[in-house]
């Protein structure tokens, strides 16, 4: 079992702490879910919400299996940015009253998230190329893709929202 040190020296143990990191952001997001779920209202919105728990508890257990295939354990490291993001979400949900923008908000969000997980995803797939991890890189790929292709259909759902809102 490597040993993993707090001190980033080289590109291995950067790419370690942040599959750390990665892995502490799907949790979370597994654990708003379902929040965002109850509070959304339109029926496609739920949909996506539900489809991608799913999706995100898979993603868990793909991230596990490559931090205990390359440090023998799956502990994470504590990812700042989506404790701001779902901070930042929560406050939006609480403070918007009329569900139509709510719904609104709540997509917005979603994408907030989604724009870091397929930044941190494509950078992680690209850290474990470089140091010739093919097996990690594909399974980040797939991960990356997973999350372009949730944003899209955020997008999609968003372009009727917010039209039929603003009508």
């Amino acid at each position: 079992m490597k040993v993993f040190s707090a001190n980033i020296q080289d590109l291995q143990t950067l790419y370690i702490s942040n599959l750390q990191k990665a892995l502490d952001m799907e949790q979370k997001i597994t654990r708003a879910l379902p929040d965002l779920i109850e509070k959304a209202t339109d029926p496609d919105l739920i949909a996506a919400f539900q489809s991608h728990l799913l999706e995100t508890q898979e993603h868990v257990t793909e991230v596990e299996s490559l931090l205990e295939r390359n440090l023998g354990e799956s502990k994470t490291a504590t990812c700042k940015v989506i404790n701001g993001l779902t901070t930042e979400a929560s406050d939006t949900i609480t403070d918007v009253t009329d569900p139509s923008i709510r719904d609104i908000a709540l997509i917005g969000a979603a994408q907030q998230v989604e724009h870091h997980e397929i930044a941190v995803y494509g950078t992680l797939r690209r850290w474990a190329e470089i140091l010739g991890l093919t097996q990690d890189a594909v399974i980040l790929e797939a991960i990356e893709e997973d999350e372009g292709n949730a944003d899209e259909l955020l997008s999609e759902i968003a372009e009727r929202v917010n039209f039929a809102t603003a009508a």
